[in-house]
């Protein structure tokens, strides 16, 4: 459940609120008791994935960049 704070104390306790969200609490920010925007942690970086994780196992043909067919031409530009 998200914490509900106010725009005031949000702007006053702004660090503390980045360190408790960065450590996976949510705060919902409201003006006037309107909630208005959110503030939690971003997500987890995703391992990066090498170069080349398909080389050999992928082959583009050499025709790859020729123009396409009539027909199919056609059925892109209505």
């Amino acid at each position: 459940m998200a914490t509900r704070v106010n725009i005031y104390q949000a702007k006053t306790h702004f660090s503390e609120l980045v360190a408790r969200a960065a450590a996976g609490e949510e705060f919902i920010i409201a003006k006037a008791g309107e909630p208005m925007a959110r503030l939690g942690a971003l997500p987890a970086a995703t391992a990066s994935r090498p170069l080349g994780l398909l080389a050999g196992r992928v082959v583009i043909g050499k025709d790859f960049d020729d123009p396409l067919p009539g027909e199919i031409l056609d059925a892109f530009q209505g």
